[in-house]
């Protein structure tokens, strides 16, 4: 159990890193003090373990308030753990917010992408020293062509850490009327 989920009265159940970081970092942006309030951002590990999560912290076990984020293509997973850790049965996605949990279309990555749009979003790279290496990326066969946005998805999916690194920074530019809705919404729920 992490050093805070002692004292946690909510928990925000995110698949990875990147997720917890952008979280983080809204809630910073929002003058929200997660660890006053009691609400842990648990990075689970990926979608396949959500089901134990929800047993650990869910009715079934510490019984907090909860809240979470998958990726589209993990929301299967995170519906059936729903309804097996007992929290409804035939959940549509409206049911799944109800209950806190929000869906990014593709992931949270991309979600922040299109809101900021690439030009940003390659200004932020820039600032950061790795303009060339997007370039780079830009040039490879596989990816000349195609729309910037998926370009950069596919940047900040590669290379060690740089999903992680990008989360906060790309939320950090939001504008605040802007956030993408689920990522706003789970904070909402908590």
């Amino acid at each position: 159990m992490g050093p805070h989920l002692v004292s946690a009265r909510a928990v925000v159940l995110v698949e990875g890193i990147s997720d917890q970081r952008a979280v983080e970092a809204l809630a910073r942006r929002r003058e929200r003090d997660l660890e006053a309030e009691g609400v842990e951002v648990v990075p689970i590990g990926g979608a396949q373990a959500i089901r134990g999560s929800l047993e650990r912290f869910g009715p079934h076990g510490l019984d907090l308030r909860l809240a979470g984020l998958c990726d589209l293509g993990e929301e299967g997973h995170f519906r059936r753990a729903l309804e097996r850790a007992g929290l409804g049965s035939r959940l549509t996605r409206d049911d799944m917010e109800d209950l806190g949990f929000f869906v990014c279309v593709a992931d949270l990555e991309d979600e922040l992408i299109r809101v900021l749009g690439p030009p940003r979003v390659e200004e932020i790279v820039e600032s950061e020293g790795d303009l060339g290496s997007f370039r780079t990326l830009q040039k490879q066969p596989e990816w000349r062509g195609r729309e910037t946005y998926e370009q950069l998805r596919r940047f900040m999916g590669s290379g060690g850490g740089r999903k992680i690194r990008y989360a906060s920074l790309l939320v950090d530019a939001l504008d605040l009327a802007r956030v993408p809705r689920p990522l706003d919404g789970i904070l909402a729920h908590v």
